[in-house]
């Protein structure tokens, strides 16, 4: 049998080949066919090695969290743990943005001709701009709207426009709310980690989810500030799955899963990963871990009544996240914005333009390696273990049976967002820019890499990535 660590190192280079396949066929394809549109394949990026003000705060970040990251974790109480990964977070998305400098790195991300901040004057008429959405989606309409105007719901503009309507406008501040909001989504997924597999798991992911290559694209994309607000449904969703002030937090977590589905069509898919969670809060694990695992096994989900036990405290909240759920689509509607009617508009104009020219043949695996780029070599090796974690057969003795539930339910939360990125792949609806597009399944593979032994060594190889990434291309976010 092949040990472990040799598997994890198999499957970090099978990452990095993939990369490579990607660069050199992509150069290929562009070079004598120009249908990729893009200039540095498999990444929406051109070569432009650099350094800039972001530069020695960037690589500070990245030594302290290598050095002290996963003594920290281990040592810190929960909750100043917590508020310690979202100040590092913050720390490393603001350096790697600041790279680029201020102005090309931050302010002038969402100005530019495609973006949210180009059409605030034609939202001075909330209710009428909705009414009027789907009637400039296609590219042969009236005034039609910028690409990623066309190609999200309303609620990612309408965003922006609230945020000029309070005294925040201008690229400076949007670029802001995304790298401040986006950075909060570590402190989402390891809270639900914490609740769904166990809390040691939390912590030893920490410093992945704080020194991820993600960052480089959350700072500064909207697609980070859609990263936080699709992390945090999930995590809302683990608190009403374990019994924490179920109904609240089944509200919350409908809303915002609402809210997700308005900025951005395709995290309809973030559903699975909503499922994902529930199947690993509750007992419908329990016949999967004690198949794999030969143990008993009791499930997060279960609490104390009396002398027995009841399962599933999410069960009793349900109708709290069905209304939560309804919220956003409900007021959209009632404004006059047709989800549906917009969503199969955006196909039409998505294959009238560089959509229909782009070879599904090879962006279908070219994206895979666009995401290993956003969560690093060290999620592949992860992702090896998680696998690993749900077939063991072996019988194992009551402590570690527990240990093995717990990577058991993290591996089903990961495996989740590898199938909604995998359903999202498939669907011909994202060829190329997917290392921003996909920011918010992505960041849900870092988890697994709680699992890997020498975090120091990983992590490295992490921070070593993202700043290579930063300084040697310059990002189109």
């Amino acid at each position: 049998m092949i040990p472990a660590r040799l598997r994890d190192l198999g499957a970090a280079l099978a990452a990095a080949l993939l990369v490579l396949a990607a660069v050199l066929v992509g150069r290929h394809i562009q070079s004598a066919h120009h249908t990729l549109f893009v200039h540095w394949p498999p990444l929406f990026a051109e070569w432009d090695p650099h350094v800039g003000p972001g530069t020695p705060a960037a690589v500070a970040v990245a030594a302290a969290v290598v050095a002290y990251g996963p003594v920290a974790a281990v040592r810190l109480r929960w909750r100043p743990l917590l508020a310690t990964a979202l100040g590092a977070a913050l720390a490393w998305t603001w350096s790697l943005a600041l790279v680029d400098g201020w102005q090309r790195g931050v302010a002038g991300r969402l100005t530019t001709r495609n973006e949210y901040l180009r059409v605030i004057d034609r939202f001075h008429d909330i209710p009428a701009a909705l009414r009027g959405f789907d009637d400039h989606i296609l590219s042969g309409s009236p005034a039609p709207w910028p690409a990623h105007i066309a190609g999200h719901p309303p609620g990612a503009t309408l965003t922006f426009v609230l945020l000029d309507r309070i005294g925040l406008a201008g690229g400076g501040w949007a670029g802001a709310w995304c790298i401040t909001v986006g950075a909060t989504a570590c402190v989402a997924v390891l809270v639900t980690v914490r609740l769904l597999a166990d809390e040691d798991l939390a912590r030893r992911a920490a410093p992945f989810l704080v020194l991820a290559p993600a960052a480089v694209w959350v700072g500064a994309s909207a697609d980070g500030y859609f990263t936080a607000v699709a992390a945090w449904a999930v995590a809302l969703l683990a608190l009403a799955a374990t019994g924490h002030r179920p109904r609240a937090a089944a509200f919350g977590s409908g809303l915002l899963f609402g809210l997700t589905c308005y900025l951005s069509y395709g995290l309809a898919l973030f559903a699975l990963i909503g499922a994902g969670a529930l199947v690993a809060a509750g007992d419908l694990l329990r016949p999967v871990v004690q198949g794999l695992s030969g143990g008993q096994v009791r499930p997060v989900g279960q609490v104390r009544s009396g002398g027995g036990a009841r399962y599933r405290p999410w069960l009793g909240a349900l109708p709290f996240l069905l209304v939560g759920l309804a919220v956003v689509p409900v007021v959209f509607t009632l404004a006059g914005f047709d989800w549906w009617e917009a969503y199969h508009l955006l196909i039409k104009r998505y294959y009238e333009g560089v959509g229909g020219t782009r070879p599904y043949g090879y962006w279908v695996w070219a994206n895979l390696a666009c995401t290993v780029l956003v969560v690093g070599l060290a999620s592949a090796a992860g992702l090896n273990r998680a696998g690993t974690a749900l077939v063991r057969r072996h019988r194992l003795r009551p402590g570690p049976d527990r240990a093995a539930a717990a990577e058991a339910r993290l591996a089903v939360l990961v495996l989740a967002a590898v199938l909604a990125l995998l359903l999202a792949d498939l669907s011909g609806m994202s060829k190329a820019e997917t290392e921003r597009i996909w920011l918010p399944f992505a960041l849900w593979i870092l988890p697994s890499c709680a699992l890997l032994p020498h975090p120091r060594a990983w992590l490295t190889a992490q921070a070593v990535l993202a700043l290579l990434l930063n300084h040697l291309l310059l990002t189109g976010w």
